[in-house]
């Protein structure tokens, strides 16, 4: 895949977060896709990715936004920089509680893509900015 290509993914990829759009992600993701997320273990598989968005939208509310792709000549690696703007809607455990707090984080991904589809995402962003953000 060129490097073209994997822009593109990765762009219809966020395109489909910030619609909302669970099965336009998935469509995106390798049937094995390996995912690193900022606050747990590494997942595998694309019904581990959908129970994660499940679990984030019970949470969470957010959008991206100033989105920056970049993508290796042969298209097998991309990244992409961009800010979170978010509300925190309900408690995960062991998080603090939440009463709304809306927060707006630069954060990156990184991602290996594969025969036309993301084999792996892996999500960065300072939790402790986070936590600072949505204290009370």
């Amino acid at each position: 895949m060129r490097q073209e290509a994997s822009i593109a993914l990765i762009e219809r990829y966020y395109a489909a977060f910030n619609a909302g759009d669970h099965d336009g992600i998935v469509a995106c993701l390798s049937d094995n896709v390996l995912h690193d997320s900022h606050q747990g273990l590494r997942e595998t598989g694309k019904q581990a990715f959908r129970t994660f968005l499940k679990r984030q939208d019970l949470s969470y509310v957010e959008y991206l936004s100033d989105i920056v792709i970049m993508a290796s000549r042969d298209g097998r690696r991309a990244s992409a920089e961009f800010i979170v703007n978010g509300e925190y809607r309900a408690q995960q455990s062991g998080l603090p509680p939440a009463r709304g707090q809306e927060y707006e984080l630069p954060a990156s991904s990184h991602f290996t893509v594969d025969d036309g589809l993301i084999s792996r995402v892996s999500v960065y962003y300072s939790v402790a900015d986070w936590l600072i953000q949505v204290a009370d």
